[in-house]
């Protein structure tokens, strides 16, 4: 079976038999993009939901004054759209594109509505996903509102080590919403800290 790691990753929170397996398989789309190319333009309408089998992307808003402002990273193992413009097939608010060359597996609306009839079990998985979503965004929210940029960054640091690795320091600086000066003062007095 192709998609061995889409399909050890789905086993996580549900069980297919090889008929339900043999059918999703027949929904899927692989694709790859290149690095910096997009999956999804602010304006457009959202066709796809990704799932990256390797890579990484970023999914950001453009503000009228052409500033950029990340909400997302996303990695192996992760889901990657505009999620709201997927559910809704409305114009899409954020943008997302690869920082790296990745290879998604990807499911039309229609592919996936199709499922959800054929498989209800499948159903399931995109309500886990979608509430997982939801739950991190409120986080997010709250962490925004509550916690200073230094606690921002090193919750960020922890639950993400992999991103903190792969991603430009001003793209950080984004999605923690501070400029990049601010953070290298972040992390030039952590790593005094951790010399003292």
């Amino acid at each position: 079976m192709k998609n061995t790691t889409f399909f050890n990753y789905i086993s996580k929170f549900i069980n297919l038999s090889e008929e339900e397996k043999r059918l999703l398989e027949s929904k899927i789309i692989e694709r790859k993009y290149l690095k910096d190319q997009f999956m999804i333009q602010q304006g457009d309408i959202c066709k796809n939901v990704n799932f990256i089998i390797s890579g990484c992307t970023k999914t950001f808003y453009v503000d009228s004054e052409g500033q950029e402002h990340i909400v997302m990273f996303a990695v192996e193992d992760w889901w990657t759209s505009d999620l709201g413009s997927f559910i809704t097939q409305n114009p899409a608010d954020f943008n997302t594109q690869c920082l790296e060359p990745t290879q998604v597996v990807q499911f039309t609306y229609e592919n996936l509505q199709e499922l959800y009839e054929e498989i209800p079990k499948f159903d399931r998985l995109f309500r886990i996903i979608t509430e997982r979503a939801y739950v991190a965004s409120q986080k997010r929210i709250i962490r925004n509102f509550s916690l200073s940029a230094k606690e921002r960054y090193l919750i960020f640091k922890e639950t993400y080590p992999e991103i903190d690795k792969r991603v430009p320091q001003y793209m950080i600086a984004s999605y923690l919403g501070i400029t990049k000066e601010f953070l290298s003062k972040i992390k030039r007095q952590l790593a005094q800290n951790h010399k003292s």
